[in-house]
C-alpha cells in the first residue's frame, strides 16, 4: 500500500477569507482557496486556459446554484472548485486534493 504524503505549502492564517492565493508546487503553480463559514479549501491549477496566463488565485468566488466557483480575472469564465469544470465551457480544470492540518495547508504529493 502507498503512503500519502503531504506537502505544507503555508498556513491556513495567510489566505483571506473567499479569496486565492498561488503557490509553487512539484514545478506547478496552484491556486488555493479559502471558502465559506468553514474555512473550506479547494485547490486547482492557476493556468487560465482561455486568458492564457497563471491568473486564477486572483479570480472572484462566487456561487452558482449551490456550486462554489471561481471566476476568471481576465474573460470572467467561472470554473467550479470543486470539480474544476466550467461554466460556460468544455473546459475542465485540473484539480489536487488539499487539507487543513494543524493550522496548515497541505496538498497531497
Amino acid at each position: 500500500m502507498t503512503e500519502v504524503i503531504w506537502e505544507t505549502i503555508c498556513n491556513v492564517s495567510d489566505i483571506n477569507k473567499n479569496t486565492g492565493v498561488c503557490a509553487l508546487h512539484n514545478g506547478e503553480q496552484i491556486a488555493i482557496f479559502k471558502v465559506g463559514k468553514y474555512d473550506d479549501l479547494f485547490a486547482i491549477q492557476n493556468y487560465d486556459p482561455i486568458g492564457k496566463a497563471n491568473v486564477l488565485s486572483r479570480g472572484i468566488v462566487g456561487d452558482i446554484e449551490g456550486k462554489i466557483v471561481i471566476a476568471s480575472p481576465l474573460y470572467k469564465q467561472q470554473y467550479c472548485l470543486m470539480t474544476g469544470r466550467c461554466i460556460e465551457e468544455e473546459l475542465e480544470l485540473k484539480t489536487y486534493q488539499v487539507r487543513s492540518h494543524d493550522g496548515q495547508v497541505q496538498l497531497r504529493v
